[in-house]
């Protein structure tokens, strides 16, 4: 089984590593993509990856000069592949450019546009259940994938996993654009901070991660020593603790439904708080961020997920994601055993 993996341009390595760790072999690979023969022949079998942003299963190259060749190929490719598939509910199309450039960006928008205006003339009762997909598609589904590598390449699969990173809005309240990940690890966990939950965000200045979980109704504890600003500041759901995030304990018999760290600290000096806090019972979710700078990040993904060394052990669920907005981090989310 062959799959096309996409992921954020410049990780395209860590990719690879965390593939050839879970047995595929890299074929090819460029700016934010990288082709790999897969360990399995189940069409279900695209594994869980960190770096990874979606994976086309089984995918063809195809070519075209102009976007109107591209479009008509890709239409032509699709009514051939599902003569003997009967449409009777939605199904999801999804174009995406793997490269950053913006003429590939422009290519893709102009392709899909042709694409659906083709499909709509030829097969139209398929064309009107054609919907975008949901952000996470733990298992591969059938419908319309196509990843541009160039302006005149797609590699275009039927079934694809998409493993829930996006794009966000920005907000002007919000105090930093640490703000815009916390947002985007609500889509990978599946549920966000609603009304009359506690947080606990630790680590919190400037306070993007605290403004998020205040607008949404929650009760927020921001511990840090240094000062909120904008949104954050002053916020009459948010109460600010100066106090060291790494010190800082619950009162007595206090369980906060949500603990949040973001914290520009060693990895693991960070994961060992969140291990005493899954411990003593101090929290139900969190969302963590973990900077791995010069630290190896896919041996820190391990860790993470091992049950034995790492937190995985403690938690009902554990999700790791290279995030749409991480830089040099990767985003923990998940749920206290």
């Amino acid at each position: 089984m062959t799959l096309l993996y996409t992921c954020q341009c410049g990780f395209e390595q860590h990719l690879k590593r965390e593939l050839e760790s879970v047995g595929h072999s890299v074929q090819e690979s460029s700016d934010g993509w990288v082709l790999a023969q897969g360990s399995s022949a189940s069409r279900a079998a695209a594994p869980e990856l960190c770096f990874a942003h979606a994976a086309l299963v089984d995918p063809v190259t195809i070519c075209g000069q102009s976007a109107q060749q591209l479009a008509a190929a890709i239409v032509d490719h699709f009514m051939h592949s599902s003569r003997d598939h009967h449409f009777a509910v939605s199904w999801p199309v999804l174009f995406r450019a793997a490269a950053p450039d913006e003429g590939v960006a422009k290519r893709t928008r102009a392709v899909e546009g042709l694409f659906r205006e083709r499909l709509a003339k030829t097969m139209s009762r398929v064309a009107k259940l054609a919907t975008p997909p949901l952000w996470v598609l733990p298992e591969t589904e059938r419908g319309l994938f196509a990843v541009l590598t160039a302006p005149d390449a797609a590699h275009v699969g039927l079934h694809c996993r998409l493993f829930g990173q996006r794009r966000m809005k920005d907000d002007p309240q919000a105090p930093s654009r640490s703000y815009l990940k916390v947002e985007e690890a609500y889509g990978i966990l599946g549920r966000s901070v609603t009304q009359g939950e506690t947080v606990v965000d630790l680590g919190a200045a400037p306070g993007g991660w605290s403004y998020s979980a205040a607008r949404r109704g929650g009760s927020v504890t921001a511990v840090d020593n240094g000062p909120l600003k904008d949104g954050a500041a002053g916020h009459p759901h948010i109460a600010h603790t100066r106090e060291d995030a790494f010190t800082f304990r619950p009162s007595p018999g206090v369980r906060y439904d949500w603990l949040f760290c973001d914290m520009v600290e060693d990895p693991y000096r960070v994961l060992e708080i969140v291990g005493r806090w899954l411990h003593e019972g101090w929290c139900r979710s969190f969302v963590v961020n973990l900077k791995f700078g010069r630290t190896d990040p896919v041996a820190l993904v391990e860790l993470v997920r091992d049950r034995r060394r790492g937190i995985a052990g403690q938690c009902a669920t554990v999700t790791v994601r290279h995030l749409y907005h991480d830089r040099e981090e990767i985003t923990v989310v998940g749920s206290a055993r």
